[in-house]
């Protein structure tokens, strides 16, 4: 079966907007143009723009949905898997979550004492689970699994107020990468060194310096496209400024 823009709209619950920036950016184009001029969809396009959609409610940007879809590797059977992995744990981390709040209420309630630090398990143990599904494969393969494992138990036993501080310091770097590269200063001068040693930090919160992994671990996010999607969502050239400003950073020590 074919649909007209309008009619693919309606039935995905789009706007013909939405359709005709997904063919703007090469993401979906319509599989042909009849002798009226109406671009028509066919069963492989309807099928596209699901999987556009998947990844869309997955948070996947459009530059990465059209460098996965337009490989020549990629697979729909194991794509499909692959999503459902993915919301099975989206569904442990908010059925977590539920029984951490039901608990909150039956402590407020005079009911069981929850201790402080279950009561903010349920997030360090959601933000070791992300990473793990984002970056987990790589990570294992360069420094093995008991680096993994053992950096994975010194966040738990972070404190709540180690957390936070962990977590400002991730949105710090972020703000200011953005402003270096907006301002076109180079990784290597002195506000560059501040992020990286900001980055040492941050990704060694929790354990002994290594340099040589800092150093490796920033050759990932130039190398591996998850990893630049990350750093550059708001200014591209962020994770190319952090790589090269640790690589500096690293070379001196």
């Amino acid at each position: 079966m074919e649909y007209t823009v309008k009619g693919l709209a309606d039935l995905a619950g789009v706007t013909t907007r939405t359709l005709r920036w997904y063919d703007q950016k090469g993401l979906l184009k319509p599989s042909r143009t009849n002798e009226a001029g109406y671009r028509l969809y066919n069963d492989t396009a309807v099928s596209k723009l699901q999987q556009i959609m998947f990844y869309r409610e997955l948070e996947f940007s459009l530059a990465e949905i059209k460098e996965i879809l337009d490989s020549p590797n990629f697979d729909q059977e194991q794509a499909l898997k692959s999503h459902r992995k993915e919301l099975q744990r989206r569904r442990k981390r908010i059925d977590d979550l539920i029984l951490t709040v039901n608990k909150t209420l039956d402590d407020l309630h005079g009911g069981t004492e929850m201790s402080d630090q279950e009561k903010f398990e349920v997030f360090k143990q959601n933000a070791i689970a992300e990473n793990e599904a984002r970056y987990g494969e790589e990570i294992r393969e360069k420094y093995g699994d008991e680096a993994v494992n053992r950096s994975n138990a010194a966040m738990m036993n972070l404190t709540q107020e180690q957390y936070d501080t962990w977590e400002r310091l991730s949105a710090e770097i972020q703000t200011l990468l953005q402003q270096e590269v907006l301002a076109g200063r180079s990784a290597d001068a002195s506000e560059g060194q501040h992020i990286a040693a900001l980055h040492r930090e941050w990704c060694f919160f929790s354990r002994a310096y290594e340099p040589k992994q800092h150093a490796g671990i920033a050759e990932l996010y130039v190398q591996d496209p998850r990893f630049t999607a990350y750093y550059d969502r708001e200014v591209q050239g962020c994770a190319q400024f952090l790589r090269d400003a640790i690589v500096a950073y690293t070379s001196k020590i």
